[in-house]
């Protein structure tokens, strides 16, 4: 069903309503072009994994790890295997042994950045905008709201709130509190050795609010919210708009954010 979800070629004018504060509505507005770009899955799994890798810190082991222990192999006539050994008997260096080196080490000169065009990326930014606005793929994300049309766009004064409880508020009236909830419901303790090394809860992802000005206190307000981000329009990416690399997440857009967006596509030709 996901698979067909297209948007067509052609431009289709679509209109949205205004939110306050309040969750009232006071307007509507024309959405940019760019909500009617063909949804790529393909090309937005790419982009992410080349936005992901760009992040990664290249590793390696070091050059001596598992071969400073001073062993010799017994030979043949002791009825053990002739691995290199102390004196006590213990197997040393070897793959296999307790201590011993790694087979196959990570290496720093391993290739580990997925590199993508830059026209690619452009498209699928666009892409993963556009399937912003479709509630079927929101649903298929796991997203869970109240508006039957989306994106979601509040005013500009709406996302003045410098209180976690302020905007706890405007996110119920807006009805996609529900989906806050789920995350705080649904984070968990991770599995493995992870937990002990500064990342021990699973969380997973909210709303986006993508805001038009760096310097708002709507930042400090939302950050006590488990799995919202709030990012300007100009730092904009596929990380933000399809986290995993599953486009459809459910964003709340501020009006003055909406325009900076349709101009900045409308200069790239999109």
């Amino acid at each position: 069903m996901a698979e067909k979800l297209l948007i067509s070629e052609k431009i289709v004018e679509k209109r949205v309503p205004v939110y306050d504060a309040t969750g009232n509505v006071v307007g509507d507005v024309v959405l940019p072009s760019v909500f009617s770009f063909p949804v790529r899955k393909d090309l937005i799994r790419r982009a992410f994994l080349s936005s992901f890798t760009a992040r990664l810190q290249p590793k390696g082991r070091d050059p001596l790890a598992g071969k400073r222990r001073v062993g010799e192999s017994w030979g043949i006539g002791h009825s053990v295997a002739r691995v290199p050994r102390l004196d006590n008997g213990r197997a040393v260096f070897a793959p296999m042994t307790r201590g011993g080196r790694l087979a196959h080490p990570p290496k720093v000169d391993k290739v580990i950045v997925e590199e993508i065009n830059q026209k690619e990326r452009v498209r699928a930014i666009a892409s993963a905008i556009a399937a912003t606005s479709h509630p079927e793929l929101v649903r298929l994300r796991g997203h869970t709201f109240e508006k039957e049309v989306l994106p979601v766009v509040v005013e500009d004064q709406a996302l003045n709130v410098a209180r976690t409880s302020d905007a706890r508020k405007l996110l119920k009236n807006l009805g996609v509190f529900t989906d806050v909830e789920r995350v705080r419901e649904k984070t968990r303790i991770r599995a493995g050795k992870g937990k002990m090394r500064g990342r021990r809860y699973v969380e997973p992802k909210s709303l986006l609010i993508v805001v038009h000005d760096e310097k708002l206190d709507s930042y400090k307000a939302f950050r006590n919210l488990p799995g919202v981000d709030v990012v300007p329009v100009s730092m904009l990416s596929v990380i933000h708009l399809a986290p995993g690399g599953v486009p459809g997440r459910l964003t709340i857009y501020t009006k003055s954010a909406l325009e900076m967006l349709g101009k900045r596509f409308e200069v790239m030709g999109i």
